[in-house]
């Protein structure tokens, strides 16, 4: 009986330990280009069994780690048709299944068209935006609960939040929307932004379901609006399942455990600088609470490319933008890069590269000539353009002309656009959600008009950030908490909306409607989507630029002089050509071009040539 009693308690504690908690990816797709797909399987002692699959689908590797709770195997399925197949593991004559699907790829997935030039793209934190669905406000598989009262709390915003309001981004004229991250974030404070993320396969339940997230990329889609990932590549949150019970030693880079990075991405192309100060920079870990991933670490890199390509076709999306981008092993990185572009020749990705240099930020995009000279291409497409956000963050507060300082530095930053690969295809801004709020800089609504027509007309991709379009501010010095306020209206209590015409506020309504009605006119202007730039040197604080193309010229001239200035057309005469007037887009009015154009102080004018 003793006997028996052992084997049937050895017996229970066998397949107890041999049931699969984790399988990732948790489905495939057919026709990928990625068709060998690398499985990884998670439970307690999994390695010690031996595994076959049905069907006649190849298994190409198994591999085991130093972890026995994982092991990962490789299958082909390369010209295997959607189906149902099964997994079974055995250990000691005894066996349990595991079944796996590759599902059917939606048709023409692999040319799906990236945002582009042609876009605005929209960025929002959803905590932040608008609760639509309270019920998952606090949820029972995340620590940190609701409180709206703490600034650094969670709010309650969600994704059914962001649904509720796609008519607001068409009202706007947006055309795409960049969430920051939605995937879970288990930290027990401050996880609203969502960066230290607990499980790259979950959206957070605060937020709502993986289902709900592919429901807000369809939505979106009915109203010509593209979705946005904010992925993270670089580390995870010390809450990921993962990385308490590690996969290998060095699925992360270890010092042993934790060591700070010294943030000087410099040293990833210096050829000057010591191993030391780079491979700090690269594996160093970006703060205590985000444990710094090792991509040069091939699993840790596959398993990367394969979660990203998964929310590509999961979600249907339209875009990356990549966190920490140039933080990353910058080897790996571009095979990450290149490995998405390659299944998705026309999707597009830009890179967080937070730099203050031209030729440092142009070295991370793809087919860079300064990157070239280091036998390197990180194949990113689009990178954000910060030294030009550094210049509005100053030139519109210098509003007398000086040698350096006013309109000269905006200028100054697109004489070195010969240093991009693609100029078109720069991410430029205003501000984002880590930097100080443009409303709080200037608070003046003429600085938010210069500013915004800047981006609006100029080369690359313009971004806006959340609320700045009715007038929201807050000063980062208080707290990234300021920056990321709620937005009106997103709450049932909330007592006017600002999503809703009729309840915006006088303020709220200046700012609303000069940014819709540029953002629409902008929309259908293939001449500042793809035309030729040609810019003059300011004078007087006044900075003039040309956007042309064989068919049609917009001329814009931005006053930044604090008086009302007068400019002499014959200046521009290579570029207005046999133009006779021009009508400007905002005020309708009708300038004639043979004329000197007055322009008001603190002002611009953008004027359509006929």
């Amino acid at each position: 009986m003793k006997k028996n009693l052992l084997f049937i308690v050895s017996f229970f504690c066998f397949t107890i330990s041999a049931q699969i908690e984790r399988v990732e990816p948790p489905f495939w797709w057919e026709n990928m280009s990625h068709s060998k797909v690398e499985i990884l399987f998670y439970g307690k002692n999994i390695a010690t069994n031996t595994v076959s699959v049905s069907n006649d689908i190849t298994i190409c590797n198994i591999k085991k780690t130093e972890n026995p709770n994982y092991l990962f195997i490789t299958i082909d399925t390369k010209n295997t048709k959607a189906q149902e197949f099964v997994f079974s593991f055995k250990n000691r004559n005894k066996t349990f299944e595991q079944k796996y699907s590759l599902k059917q790829r939606k048709e023409n997935s692999r040319f799906r068209k990236g945002f582009d030039a042609s876009d605005a793209i929209y960025l929002l934190m959803p905590d932040r935006f608008a609760n639509g669905d309270i019920s998952n406000d606090s949820t029972e598989d995340t620590s940190e609960k609701s409180n709206r009262n703490f600034p650094g709390g969670r709010h309650g915003g969600d994704i059914q939040g962001i649904i509720d309001h796609l008519d607001y981004f068409q009202e706007l004229g947006a055309t795409a929307i960049w969430s920051t991250p939605l995937c879970e974030d288990n930290d027990k404070q401050y996880s609203y932004h969502t960066y230290g993320q607990s499980d790259v396969y979950k959206i957070d339940s605060r937020y709502g379901t993986n289902e709900d997230y592919a429901r807000l990329s369809s939505e979106m889609k009915k109203k010509n609006l593209k979705l946005i990932m904010d992925y993270v590549t670089n580390h995870w949150g010390a809450e990921h399942w993962m990385i308490k019970d590690l996969p290998t030693y060095d699925w992360i880079h270890q010092f042993p455990g934790y060591g700070q990075t010294n943030y000087r991405m410099t040293t990833q192309f210096d050829p000057n600088a010591s191993e030391k100060d780079a491979s700090l920079c690269m594996d160093g870990w970006f703060v205590k609470s985000m444990p710094d991933l090792n991509q040069s670490n091939p699993l840790v890199l596959n398993y990367l490319i394969q979660n990203a390509i998964w929310w590509i076709e999961f979600a249907d999306l339209d875009g990356f933008r990549v966190d920490t981008y140039s933080y990353c092993d910058k080897e790996a990185i571009s095979k990450w890069t290149k490995s998405i572009t390659d299944e998705y020749p026309y999707f597009n990705i830009v890179g967080e590269v937070w730099m203050h240099d031209q030729a440092q930020m142009a070295y991370w995009q793809k087919d860079s000539k300064i990157g070239a000279i280091q036998n390197y291409n990180s194949y990113l497409p689009s990178v954000m353009d910060f030294t030009l956000h550094d210049a509005i963050s100053n030139a519109f507060k210098e509003t007398k002309s000086d040698w350096d300082k006013g309109m000269i530095k905006i200028y100054e930053n697109f004489t070195n656009d010969f240093l991009y690969p693609n100029t078109q295809n720069i991410l430029i801004f205003t501000e984002n959600h880590d930097t100080q709020r443009f409303n709080h800089l200037y608070p003046d609504f003429n600085d938010y008009k210069l500013a915004t027509a800047l981006i609006a007309t100029i080369r690359g991709i313009p971004q806006l950030y959340y609320g700045s379009e009715i007038g929201m501010s807050g000063n980062k010095d208080q707290g990234d908490a300021a920056i990321r306020q709620d937005f009106p209206g997103g709450w049932i209590n909330d007592a006017k909306s600002a999503f809703i015409a009729s309840e915006r506020n006088e303020k709220q309504r200046q700012y609303f409607d000069f940014t819709s009605k540029l953002l629409h006119w902008r929309k259908n202007k293939s001449v500042i989507h793809s035309g030729k730039t040609k810019h003059y040197i300011p004078f007087n604080n006044v900075y003039t630029y040309f956007r042309y193309n064989d068919h049609e010229s917009v001329m814009v001239i931005i006053n930044n002089n604090t008086e009302i200035q007068t400019i002499d057309t014959q200046l521009f005469r290579e570029n207005v050509k046999s133009y006779k007037i021009g009508k400007d887009i905002l005020s309708n009015q009708i300038i004639d071009l043979n004329n000197n154009i007055v322009i008001n102080a603190k002002s611009v004018l953008i004027l359509e040539l006929n």
